[in-house]
């Protein structure tokens, strides 16, 4: 993504995961907050291409989150190129959930100049459950438990997240 958004030449970036499908109703809703100068940077709810209760409840409490928290999903962010720049983009430190420190960051910076992140809510970005297809659910809870108990530890490291090499 980082290398990605260097050689970009637009005024906004747009990063959407390949196993995502956004829709024509989501671009128009993002496009109306792309015109909006108080808008630094937003992100969309999300829906699984899997049905589950699992994947249901995890999806239902991750968009809670989002947009209580306006916490952006990885799979579909927009942010003024420059503001992305200035922040240094997203941290190299973490496999995962680097887009929620990209959140935090775009959030404060945002404060300072008088601006703000938005969530869109009202259009979902399908997004693939493939990782939930490809991981037992043994596997899932214990990714979730070393994730809240060992956050860093966690997030920080390849080999604990997603990125063993299964695809």
């Amino acid at each position: 993504r980082n290398a990605g958004a260097a050689v970009a030449a637009g005024e906004w970036l747009v990063f959407v995961d390949a196993d995502s499908l956004p829709g024509a109703p989501l671009f128009r809703a993002m496009a109306d907050h792309l015109r909006d100068a108080r808008v630094i940077a937003g992100g969309c709810l999300v829906r699984q291409d899997v049905e589950s209760l699992a994947a249901d409840a995890i999806t239902a409490l991750w968009n809670r989150i989002s947009s209580t928290m306006r916490w952006v999903a990885g799979s579909f962010i927009f942010c003024r190129a420059a503001a992305f720049r200035e922040l240094g983009g997203f941290s190299a430190e973490f496999f995962a959930a680097e887009e929620l420190d990209l959140s935090r960051r775009l959030k404060a910076l945002a404060r300072q100049r008088g601006q703000r992140l938005v969530i869109i809510t009202e259009h979902r970005l399908l997004t693939s459950g493939r990782k939930l297809r490809l991981y037992s659910k043994r596997e899932q809870a214990s990714l979730l438990l070393r994730s809240l108990f060992l956050p860093f530890l966690t997030l920080r490291r390849r080999q604990a997240f997603w990125y063993d090499g299964r695809r």
